[in-house]
């Protein structure tokens, strides 16, 4: 079996109730075509779900795929962190489509670890997904999208379908997205006329089917509109090729300024499918059939080593436990046991140090440790790490906001992605570990400008958007002596053209560096 069904569904936060809080009611015909749309998900008895999402990780040049054990979530930075997500991931999915990709061409990624949380465009078609069935059971495979081209995406969601096939996975795609944010001048984006045209024209394109018209959208009016979704409709798109489908537009909604279309499109069996589905219904059959008979013959020892295997998520935290034990580790080899209380060593460029040795030496995430600063325990904020060997970049990463519990947690993770997933660098190995220089970033809260006049590259760093492109550049940078050059390099990053007209926002950054020279 194949793709048997894919959905087109975007992902505003308020839509949860415990975020909307009632306001969802103002869009309640999107709540009825979403769990109209999980009921039929649920019918279709998935072995995989792969969601497509414009706020998973996004590279310029790639594909993130998830790839880890499970994926975990929460709504806390919309004020309710008591609606959580832990759902298992299809790794074998994931490791062929990455496969499938770079034979193709394509190359893909995992998330760095600090941008590995579940995005919110992923966790809310999930939460509506997860109350019609059981999302232990169905294993997920997230998406990023990319700066790449609309035929890249096609690429991608071909071979999403492959892969399904070449594993006799039952497959349901989610396209994860919103249509265009400049519907209505007192949104929050503000009004364009390229809003309503291009939701206009992607609403009838569902409601016809002729995907293939997502690929003939007039680019700069998809620009205007700051759309969210397309390259994830795209991708779907992909996937869709070369089979035979039902499409149904379930609804269309943008009180709010924002575009909201749920679409349908649902697969029509082939003969070897409805053979192949009755054999695995046999298959499974069988196998109920067999342990029962285990269960009649008394053979729980299976059934009960099986109920105690530990979850994952509970294994990652003892082990993160019992990492904490093992901090002064690195003393051993000529790192202060205690980093971040000697008076000439930063404590975040303590932790980075140590997070790094730690990781590489071992495959091992550190915990925050005991006795760590207060200061860096109670805040939230997002952190770069950037390491540095013989004066040259070695790797960095970083989060433009606060995706973590604490700016403890947050330089750690963004340690080990910088000194692992950066894609422009192999992952360092541990002869280089007295080489490198560290520094952490922590930036302050972005704020709205209108000009380059406010910006100053020595001070400020700079975000630039535009639909769902964002770019990031740090301030105090060499060779970027002015706002021009500092906005030019963020939209290149960002895979914006250079006259498109772009949101801007500055921010602050204090930067740790002390005591983080090489040894070496």
């Amino acid at each position: 079996m194949s793709l048997v069904a894919a959905y087109a569904v975007p992902h505003p936060p308020l839509i949860v109730p415990s975020v909307g809080r009632g306001e969802e009611q103002g869009i309640s015909d999107t709540i009825a075509a979403y769990q109209e749309v999980a009921r039929r998900i649920a019918a279709h008895r998935p072995d995989v779900i792969v969601v497509t999402s414009p706020h998973a990780p996004l590279y310029r040049d790639g594909f993130f795929v998830s790839d880890g054990a499970f994926e975990e979530g929460s709504m806390a930075q919309f004020r309710a962190p008591q609606e959580r997500l832990y759902v298992p991931v299809d790794q074998e999915f994931a490791a062929a489509l990455q496969a499938t990709l770079q034979h193709e061409g394509v190359p893909t990624g995992g998330a760095p670890r600090g941008q590995g949380a579940m995005d919110h465009a992923t966790f809310v078609p999930l939460y509506f997904i997860g109350k019609e069935l059981s999302l232990e059971e169905v294993p997920v495979v997230r998406l990023g999208l990319s700066g790449l081209p609309a035929e890249e995406h096609r690429r991608v969601g071909r071979a999403i379908a492959k892969v399904a096939g070449q594993l006799g996975r039952r497959l349901v795609l989610v396209a994860s997205g919103d249509m265009s944010h400049k519907l209505k001048a007192d949104g929050p984006y503000g009004f364009d006329a390229a809003g309503p045209q291009f939701d206009a024209q992607v609403a009838e394109i569902f409601k016809d089917g002729q995907l293939s018209e997502l690929f003939q959208l007039d680019e700069r009016m998809c620009d205007d509109a700051a759309e969210c979704g397309l390259r994830s409709f795209q991708i779907m798109a992909g996937a869709l090729d070369g089979s035979a489908f039902e499409a149904e537009l379930l609804s269309y909604e943008g009180p709010f300024g924002v575009g909201y279309g749920v679409a349908a499109f649902e697969v029509v069996p082939t003969a070897d499918d409805s053979d192949e589905e009755a054999a695995k219904e046999m298959r499974i059959a069988n196998q109920r059939a067999r342990l029962d008979e285990r269960r009649r013959d008394g053979a729980e020892d299976e059934e009960a080593t099986e109920s105690g295997t530990t979850h994952p998520a509970t294994r990652g935290h003892q082990e993160g436990s019992r990492e904490s034990g093992r901090f002064g580790a690195a003393r051993e080899e000529g790192q202060p046991a205690n980093g971040w209380m000697e008076h000439d060593v930063d404590p975040l460029v303590a932790l980075a140090r140590q997070t790094v040795e730690t990781y590489v030496r071992t495959g091992r995430k550190l915990s925050v440790p005991a006795g760590f600063p207060e200061k860096y325990l109670n805040r939230r904020a997002g952190t770069f790490v950037s390491l540095h060997e013989h004066d040259e970049l070695r790797g960095c990463i970083g989060t433009i906001g606060p995706v973590r519990e604490s700016i403890a947690r947050e330089v750690i993770e963004n340690a080990v992605a910088a000194a692992t997933e950066d894609p422009r660098f192999p992952a360092v190995r541990p002869d280089e570990l007295d080489f490198l220089s560290y520094s952490v970033d922590v930036l302050g809260d972005p704020e709205p400008i209108d000009s380059l006049i406010q910006l100053d590259p020595k001070r400020y760093g700079v975000i630039v958007s535009r639909g769902w492109r964002r770019g990031l550049l740090l301030p105090d940078l060499e060779g970027v002596d002015t706002a021009i050059d500092q906005v030019a390099i963020a939209k290149r990053k960002a895979g914006i053209y250079d006259d498109a007209p772009v949101k801007l926002e500055r921010f602050e950054v204090v930067r740790h560096s002390a005591g983080g020279e090489a040894r070496r």
